[in-house]
């Protein structure tokens, strides 16, 4: 099990500012996600939360951009429904490259493993402003469903519980049987996010 950060440009903090803060308070996993941003932009700050997570020794992932994944050699990409199919990525970048892509439901799970994903990002737990166009909430049922599906169908990929979780969330998430946790919102608007990414760290540990 392991915490996932999703960089968020907010008042106070830069994208890059936000996987500083997540790396120093010992998250390894960074995901960089610039919808709204200009292909430069995006590149930039690509470069730069490259080189803070190789210094943590932390994984770097870009959400819905094989093209820049293949030209900085980040460690992998993120792919909602509505981006690049999961198959067109793994083709276009080849076996070396972690793909990640979002689910909602058991038969995007399944269509995912198929297609080569190497885990999955599952949600949204419940509603959040970082996202538009969200898919509907799945709550603690919800993935306890999908999870006992993927036990029985033998789908054996990570899944991530991502979508407005709270630090108080994480105990009954972890217990649905999620091998992850992926936070944005909750860590940047604590009073201090490298203690708030620590202390979440610590309670998913717990559950090992």
């Amino acid at each position: 099990m392991e915490l996932q950060f999703i960089t968020h440009y907010t008042d106070r903090y830069s994208y890059t500012d936000s996987a500083r803060m997540a790396l120093e308070g010992g998250c390894r996993w960074i995901q960089l996600r610039m919808k709204d941003a200009t292909p430069e932009e995006r590149e930039q700050a690509a470069l730069l939360t490259q080189q803070l997570c190789r210094r943590y020794g932390a994984t770097f992932i870009i959400d819905d951009d094989v093209d820049l994944v293949k030209k900085i050699g980040a460690d992998g990409v993120h792919l909602g429904k509505n981006d690049l199919p999961i198959a067109e990525a793994r083709r276009r970048l080849g076996p070396g490259f972690l793909i990640g892509g979002t689910a909602n439901t058991f038969a995007d799970v399944q269509a995912h493993a198929a297609a080569g994903a190497d885990y999955i990002g599952c949600g949204p737990f419940r509603y959040t402003t970082t996202k538009k166009n969200l898919s509907p909430i799945l709550g603690l049922e919800g993935y306890r469903d999908i999870v006992r599906q993927m036990r029985e169908a033998d789908i054996r990929l990570p899944i991530v519980a991502i979508g407005g979780i709270t630090a108080a969330d994480i105990p009954s998430l972890l217990a649905t049987g999620v091998t992850g946790i992926a936070l944005s919102g909750t860590i940047l608007r604590a009073e201090d996010p490298v203690a708030e990414t620590s202390s979440i760290i610590s309670t998913i540990h717990s559950y090992q």
